[in-house]
């Protein structure tokens, strides 16, 4: 195999390499360095050998994914307030031919799944990204991960489980959400208290990251009348600065990016159930939106 003829067989494969890397880590710089690390192993590696391509840059992106994982937990950082997944521009691509394959990428990619993904080990995050998101088969993923397959199967159950129990119940239909989402920024931006308490659901949350980095609730707000209360009066501030707006698609669902003076200052994402916004993330933290600046 020519060198050029490795690149574009490697490019090929990015985009599902980034995938699985960002699945794993939640973090979209750290994803990059992991499908960088796993080009400069492949443009070593004596391609003659590899008789799988595909296999081998899956294995090699997982194993270097968990590693970057397990250096993250290893280091136990303090993080000022909730966290959340930095967001990810998604439109899949060519990775998902029909609706049915995109609601189960954009699932496995949401906020909601990645945060409690989080308290998984590494093993078990690995195992749930191939089967549940890419669906690899048991015996595939065993060989991918050197582990037993009947070790795989259990890792998968516990990972499924516990996923299961935690994520919170939410809309998949992309056209229901971005309505209900454009109903609710429009009733938010435009100081509506009544028109968005009809929208909140009773037991509505706020999920504000900053990293104390930018003004953010420090604690998660719960129930429609303190959700309802802070919009309002977050609309009511009059901004200091040129802002714009923009719709994007990020972790599978409609999401709107504010720029303020050009640069990324916000990013506004909800959850939706039975008709109800169920969830509100707001990220703010400035680190988690500098990738956004040119889409």
């Amino acid at each position: 195999m020519t060198t050029d003829a490795a690149t574009d067989l490697f490019e090929a494969h990015r985009p599902l390499l980034t995938g699985v890397a960002y699945r794993m880590l939640g973090r979209v710089a750290d994803a990059e360095d992991v499908v960088q690390d796993a080009w400069l192993r492949w443009s070593r590696e004596d391609r003659a050998e590899v008789r799988e391509p595909r296999a081998y840059l899956v294995r090699i992106t997982t194993r270097l994914a968990i590693d970057r994982l397990r250096q993250v937990q290893a280091r136990g950082e303090a993080y000022v307030g909730p966290w959340l997944p930095e967001p990810y521009l998604t439109g899949f691509g060519d990775t998902a031919p029909d609706a049915a394959d995109h609601a189960v990428l954009a699932d496995s990619v949401s906020l909601a799944v990645l945060v409690v993904m989080e308290s998984l080990s590494p093993l078990e995050r690995a195992v749930f990204v191939l089967r549940e998101a890419f669906g690899y088969p048991y015996a595939e993923i065993a060989a991918l991960l050197d582990r037993a397959e009947t070790a795989v199967r259990q890792l998968a159950a516990r990972a499924r489980r516990h996923v299961e129990e935690r994520r919170p119940r939410y809309e998949v239909d992309p056209a229901r959400r971005r309505e209900l989402t454009e109903r609710f920024l429009a009733a938010a931006g435009g100081g509506d208290l009544d028109g968005l308490m009809a929208l909140l659901a009773p037991d509505v949350r706020l999920v504000g990251d900053s990293g104390g980095k930018a003004k953010a609730p420090v604690r998660i707000l719960h129930t429609a009348d303190k959700v309802g209360r802070f919009l309002i009066a977050v609309a009511q501030q009059q901004p200091q600065a040129e802002q714009l707006y923009r719709f994007l698609e990020t972790n599978g669902g409609p999401a709107l990016l504010i720029l303020s003076d050009g640069t990324p200052d916000s990013l506004v994402q909800v959850d939706v159930a039975d008709g109800r916004v169920t969830t509100v993330y707001v990220v703010r933290n400035p680190d988690k939106l500098r990738h956004l600046a040119e889409h």
